[in-house]
């Protein structure tokens, strides 16, 4: 038999091993095999051909591949453990599919279709030093990217590798969602916001036994949330974080430490008629302890009374100090009158839903709430988000919805100009209308309302983005993120769109590809890729992104583009340009 010719070159390794492999198959052999293979099919194959990467083998519960740059390689192991992270959180702890990843750059010996050498065993025992969901590189590849890449590595200093006769110095990198789960709750919340105290709210439990009263308890929920967030000496995690534990059996340590707070309140709500029952109970997740604890048994009419009573109890409880401003604002309720409230939270149980049909329900809501109390600022905000969706999907053919949507969000600043949703609201509508500043303006006053208002500082993030400033756009993306760990696939399209405003064609590619593995059919993110690969000169992948673009919406067209693109770009230039792009890709006029 003829024997295979070797030869050496220099290369980046990147080695990824399966975290708790033979444990996760001794618990469930098909599951976690049938896991494995569509991660590698569905978002470690597709990330390692972007990158120009080349599987050299696999394993059972490895992979080692070869990359042209160290670049390249970092890229493709952030991308994958970032997409992998998300996938997680849907998925019970003692299932999770996680990777170390170990990335070096040497000389490699070649032979045939195997690769060897000191390269090759550095990697391999980076990987071993790296921590769940984690990345480990060698002084060498770090060089590489210094400068280049902006995720973020911490120097562990020179560590020992078993059998490499020479100390390694040694770069780590980590999500956060990653370095919380490696700590104790305590430290994990002192690390995340020492400055602060951490709590999560989780939905009140409905026990009404009636499935219909749920938009009550999580109502009920959710201006908890709000009442909360705007105190600033509290870190309090976003809604769409806490309801994703809705309806699951989880213990509020084991929550607290994923959600990197220290305290947890967990509660239920039963309503009879016009009788309600509400219990609350404040846990200290370090000891499991209970703070406080209340069951408070009341009439209908006094929720707006008990609601604030239970913040003031978990203030107390806590020993925060609140403002004269902020005494004010978690005072301030929504309306004193029950028939709007109830209408109101029926709204925004319909605007969940994101539909055409629910859309329009949600609207018919919040009417009705404003025409029992004129003065329901809250109702006017949510009044003016269902017009704008109404224009941003074209759900209808009028084009005063955006007009309709402004003068909604500006009607409830005018009523209450404390309330950070309607600051959002008209923030966002004003950078529809291409009003920049006021938009900046608005949105800034969102947040400053309301310190952990994680989709406010999403929103502000695209603003300033399209407005000409994508670099602090992408600064308060970051923060959305860490406010809200659970983030919605949006931000990340906002993301994607920061890093493209800001000439980070890669970042950008990524991102929005983060952005469709949780949101495929998002039309925006395929627009942004498609407008990115025509500028890049990438004809065939930005053909293949307006392809899914008709897919998605087969009468889209550039004049249909122009007059209802979402995305508020700055100028006409800007506009006429990347509509060029898009025309180059083969969207239809």
């Amino acid at each position: 038999m003829e024997e295979t010719a070797t030869q050496r070159k220099l290369a980046a390794i990147l080695v990824a091993d399966v975290v708790g492999y033979s444990r996760l198959m001794r618990a469930d052999e098909e599951a976690t095999l049938a896991s494995i293979k569509a991660l590698r099919r569905e978002v470690i194959g597709p990330s390692i051909a972007a990158h120009h990467g080349n599987i050299v083998k696999t394993m059972g519960d490895g992979l080692l591949i070869e990359f042209p740059s160290v670049v390249e390689a970092v890229r493709t192991a952030v991308e994958v453990q970032d997409i992998v992270r998300e996938r997680n959180i849907s998925v019970p702890v003692d299932r999770h599919v996680e990777f170390r990843v170990g990335i070096n750059v040497g000389d490699i010996i070649v032979d045939g279709d195997d690769i060897y050498g000191d390269g090759v065993n550095i990697a391999a025992r980076l990987e071993e030093l790296a921590e769940p969901g984690g990345i480990c590189l060698s002084d060498d590849a770090y060089n590489q990217i210094r400068d280049k890449l902006d995720y973020g590595f911490d120097e562990l200093g020179e560590r020992e590798l078993k059998n490499i006769d020479r100390s390694v110095r040694v770069w780590r990198w980590q999500s956060k969602l990653t370095e919380s789960a490696a700590q104790s709750p305590t430290e994990t919340a002192a690390s995340a916001q020492p400055e602060k105290v951490s709590i999560a709210v989780l939905p009140f439990d409905n026990m009404s036994g009636d499935p219909e009263q749920e938009y009550f308890s999580d109502g009920i929920t959710e201006d908890l949330i709000t009442d909360l967030s705007k105190i600033s000496e509290m870190f309090v995690v976003a809604r769409n974080a806490t309801f994703t534990y809705k309806g699951k059996a989880t213990l509020p340590q084991q929550i607290a430490e994923e959600l990197s707070v220290r305290h947890v309140l967990e509660g239920s709500v039963r309503k009879a008629g016009i009788r309600l029952r509400i219990t609350a109970q404040l846990i200290d997740a370090s000891s499991g302890g209970h703070i406080w604890a209340e069951r408070y048994d009341r009439v209908l009419t006094d929720i707006f009374a008990l609601q604030d009573e239970i913040t003031e109890k978990i203030v107390s409880a806590l020993k925060v100090k609140l403002t004269k401003g902020e005494e004010r604002q978690v005072a301030n309720r929504y309306t004193q009158n029950l028939g709007a409230y109830d209408h109101f939270l029926r709204g925004r149980a319909y605007q969940a839903r994101t539909t055409k049909e629910t859309n329009t329900q949600a609207q018919e809501m919040f009417e009705k709430a404003i025409e029992l109390d004129q003065n329901f600022a809250g109702a006017y905000a949510q009044l003016s988000y269902s017009h704008f969706r109404e224009w941003l999907y074209q759900w209808s053919d009028d084009p005063g919805a955006l007009d309709r949507a402004l003068e909604a969000a500006q009607k409830a600043v005018d009523l209450d100009d404390s309330l950070p949703l309607a600051q959002m609201y008209l923030g966002w509508a004003h950078s529809f209308k291409r009003q920049h500043q006021e938009a900046i303006t608005e949105a800034k006053r969102a947040i400053e309302l309301d310190p952990n208002f994680a989709e406010g500082h999403a929103y502000l993030g695209m603003i300033m983005s399209v407005a000409g400033r994508p670099e602090e756009g992408v600064k308060m993306l970051k923060k959305a993120m860490h406010l809200d760990p659970h983030y919605p696939p949006i931000y990340l399209f906002f993301l994607g769109f920061g890093r493209y405003a800001m000439g980070q064609y890669e970042e950008a590619i990524a991102e929005s590809k983060r952005a469709l593995t949780r949101s495929p059919d998002h039309f925006s993110t395929h627009r942004t890729l498609a407008i990115i690969f025509s500028e890049l000169g990438r004809e065939e992948e930005a053909q293949a992104e307006v392809a899914e673009m008709l897919r998605i919406s087969p009468n889209a067209t550039l004049r249909d583009q122009i007059e209802r693109m979402p995305v508020p770009f700055r100028d006409d230039a800007t506009l006429e340009r990347y509509m060029d792009w898009l025309r180059k890709a083969g969207l239809p006029e």
